[in-house]
């Protein structure tokens, strides 16, 4: 029982879910693309995990399209599948989805009128097991200025006020967030001091935000993550 973890750029990396799978004893592997690593046979592996990074699905770069492949592989064995951000969009990519420039780029805790993004249960999100024992709506932390077509046969499980396309699902154990639920205060600290659109903003506002938000913003990224592992039968 071991599960992989991609990351697209190093200082994006699992972060509470590298404390969930400790905590317990599930075994992982991670492969950082951004440092020219290779994708290991995907065959061994009880799950695969895809996190975000600043490159677009749309990339036409060996990397970009080496991954898009390999994801496409990991969804047609079955296995099961957890992308956050660019994991999300290059899931949907890899399974003939689009993917575009959104209207807004949604960066940070809140939106550009002063609100906290949350992103809210579509009806069929609100029976998923992912979502067991998590109360919506609930706060995300953004980055990304692109968002996704679905086809027809994707599931939309959560939507939000900017970008529609939230979290999706396809088939019966892939998933997609367009968010992030994994940050510890370490990454938050390292992201919002190195990507260039979490600089640009009030570092003050930033960081007060998020001392407000850690307490919930933790137990719910932990109890997603948890439903994840359950819904992928590494754990009961």
């Amino acid at each position: 029982m071991k599960v992989l973890i991609v990351k697209n750029i190093t200082r994006e990396g699992p972060g509470l879910l590298e404390e969930i799978l400790k905590s317990h004893n599930i075994s992982y592997d991670i492969v950082d693309l951004y440092k020219g690593e290779s994708f290991p046979d995907i065959t061994g592996y009880s799950a695969v995990f895809v996190m975000g990074g600043p490159d677009s699905a749309n990339d036409t770069t060996p990397k970009m399209q080496k991954e898009l492949k390999i994801i496409k592989e990991v969804t047609d064995a079955g296995i099961p599948y957890l992308g956050s951000c660019l994991g999300m969009q290059t899931l949907v990519k890899a399974n003939g989805g689009e993917i575009y420039k959104n209207d807004v780029k949604e960066v940070g805790w809140r939106d550009s009128e002063g609100n906290y993004f949350v992103v809210d249960l579509t009806e069929e999100g609100k029976s998923d097991p992912l979502f067991a024992r998590v109360s919506f709506p609930l706060n995300i932390f953004h980055l990304h200025g692109e968002t996704v077509n679905l086809t027809d046969g994707m599931k939309l499980l959560a939507t939000g006020k900017y970008c529609k396309n939230q979290i999706v699902k396809i088939g019966d154990n892939a998933y997609g967030i367009q968010g992030h639920f994994e940050l510890t205060p370490e990454m938050f600290d390292e992201w919002r001091t190195q990507d260039p659109d979490l600089i640009s903003l009030n570092q003050e506002a930033l960081q007060s935000d998020y001392a407000k938000l850690r307490t919930k913003y933790e137990a719910t990224g932990k109890q997603i993550l948890i439903n994840f592992l359950r819904v992928a039968k590494l754990i009961d």
